[in-house]
């Protein structure tokens, strides 16, 4: 069974929780609120990429916009694949933890 990286980790996780607002300027800015990572567009679109090609985010453009010259957004959405994805990095999180107390200088 292959895991996600953290990375990838970070950017569903980002896609999840901004729900039908994903996109890429919101992702850069979720992603740099809740982790502290700062993400250049042209990698983010590089990431994306990958992970649609492995089927755990689908895309589709949205609604052209006057402001963006009649251009519509691309935005992401988890597929099921990447739900299962982020289940089973989340169950093996908790089962990597489990026995070490809070906080953990404790176990020394």
């Amino acid at each position: 069974m292959k895991y996600l990286s953290r990375a990838d980790e970070l950017l569903l996780l980002a896609i999840l929780k901004l729900k039908e607002n994903a996109h890429g300027v919101s992702l850069i800015k979720e992603i740099r609120k809740s982790a502290g990572k700062k993400l250049t567009l042209g990698g983010l679109w590089v990431s994306l990429d990958v992970l649609a090609k492995k089927g755990l985010v689908a895309k589709h453009v949205g609604d052209p916009s006057p402001r963006r010259g009649g251009k519509g957004r691309l935005y992401y959405r988890l597929t099921e694949e990447g739900l299962e994805a982020l289940e089973r990095v989340q169950e093996l999180n908790k089962s990597l933890w489990m026995g070490f107390p809070k906080p953990i200088r404790n176990y020394r």
